[in-house]
């Protein structure tokens, strides 16, 4: 559908793009990812036709750029630009007529039932049908987002250049824009070509991304053959950390903050000096945020948490706040705990053996892996000491400050310290 074709171009005197080839076909819903400068909205304006390429073509089904009328080029290319503060005096239903303009012919032309039947679908898959008699002014910058889109849709393009589409919409209206245009790229086979400055909506969204840095071609391919760590943090100069998206298999990108601590100030120690016991339940609360992985029966996953409540009553567990992990409710045994060079251990004992509430707290930092071994290292030590796996839940939470714990230690520790534990028990 769409071929960039070796581009080089920019302004007069001003060369920013160089070299860049990429091709985007039907159903395609194509990401341009790179910081500020890079070329990004340069690109979209010579793909449109804004601007001529000093070097290498643009085709469209295989036909350069230059061939087309503008007229032509309007039915097959639709753009949206960001928007700008500036507005005409027309009603929205008037903006997004001026979107079939590419299919009238003759300078007087009145629109036909066909031109208003785009209209009308341009306005309700964008939400705007209901204002549709009002001036643009009149709207906020996001409600004018969605009426320019409804423009560039009325225009029934084969091709769609969006730049920064999400730009002033709120959550809701980005979702809800981002899956409508996966559903018109599929079922309408419209190629998409979209700026974003959003990282991890370019990564749930687009099929393939390129990413651009000082107008060239950084990286070009699936989402994650570009999103690749080193290469994010090397093109935006900023620490980032990528991971794996919850519910789909794609990458996001966390932002690291730099966090400056106080010379004199001594990283956080979990200890028994936290715990506290009543007649109605035990609880650990870290001053805190802690980083937790957890195997319970009522809440398992990974998180920050800091509150963490054995209870011997009832519990309504809605009323617990978000921050906290109800490890059981109802009678228990004997708590034991006890401290082990960078570990803390918190273990609330069921009426049987193998059905022991396991905490183990780590006063340092530990590694994704590091989670994963420490959940199978309390297992493995619980079967070693009693010949019997655990039933109860298995916590590890890590103030995730200080020096790094090393897997293999934490693991020794873990065994020593349950060992000990258990055995008192």
């Amino acid at each position: 559908m769409l071929i960039v074709k070796n581009v080089t171009g920019g302004y007069p005197g001003h060369k920013i793009l160089e070299n860049v080839s990429f091709s985007v076909a039907s159903g395609e819903l194509f990401g341009i990812l790179g910081p500020n400068g890079s070329g990004k909205t340069t690109l979209l304006k010579i793909i449109s036709g804004l601007l001529k390429a000093e070097q290498g073509e643009v085709l469209i089904n295989n036909q350069p750029l230059e061939n087309f009328t503008s007229k032509e080029l309007a039915r097959n290319i639709a753009v949206l630009p960001q928007v700008s503060s500036e507005v005409f005096a027309y009603t929205v239903k008037e903006t997004v007529s001026l979107g079939r303009y590419a299919h009238q012919r003759g300078l007087l032309s009145s629109r036909s039932q066909k031109d208003e039947q785009a209209i009308r679908e341009a306005m309700q898959v964008t939400g705007i049908e209901k204002f549709q008699n009002k001036l643009l002014h009149e709207l906020s910058g996001g409600e004018r987002q969605r009426v320019f889109l409804a423009q560039a849709l009325a225009q029934e393009p084969k091709i769609l250049l969006l730049d920064e589409p999400t730009n002033h919409l709120d959550l809701s209206f980005q979702k809800e824009l981002l899956d409508q245009l996966m559903v018109w790229a599929r079922q309408q086979g419209l190629a998409i070509v979209s700026i974003f400055h959003d990282l991890n909506i370019a990564s749930l969204y687009c099929d393939r991304l390129l990413l651009l840095h000082h107008g060239t071609v950084s990286a070009l391919g699936s989402v994650d053959e570009v999103l690749k760590e080193k290469r994010i943090q090397d093109v935006y100069e900023t620490m980032i950390e990528k991971q794996p998206h919850p519910k789909v298999p794609k990458p996001q990108m966390v932002l690291l903050p730099s966090i400056v601590e106080k010379v004199d100030e001594q990283p956080m120690t979990i200890s028994e000096k936290y715990i506290e016991v009543t007649e109605n339940n035990a609880v650990l609360k870290s001053p805190i945020p802690l980083k937790v992985m957890a195997t319970t029966e009522l809440w398992s996953g990974i998180g920050w948490k800091r509150t963490f409540i054995q209870s011997f009553n009832p519990v309504e567990r809605d009323s617990l706040p978000e921050e906290t992990i109800l490890l059981g409710t109802g009678n228990s045994g004997p708590i034991r705990y006890g401290t082990y060079e960078q570990i803390f251990i918190l273990l609330v004992a069921g009426m049987e053996m193998n059905s022991c509430n396991i905490i183990i707290f780590v006063n340092g930092i530990l590694s994704d892996e590091g989670f994963i071994r420490g959940i199978m290292a309390v297992s493995e030590a619980q079967i070693l000491t009693t010949g019997r796996s655990n039933k109860g839940a298995v916590i590890i939470a890590s103030t995730q400050s200080g020096s790094p714990l090393a897997i293999d230690k934490m693991e020794t520790l873990i065994h020593r310290g349950l060992k000990e534990q258990i055995g008192q028990i």
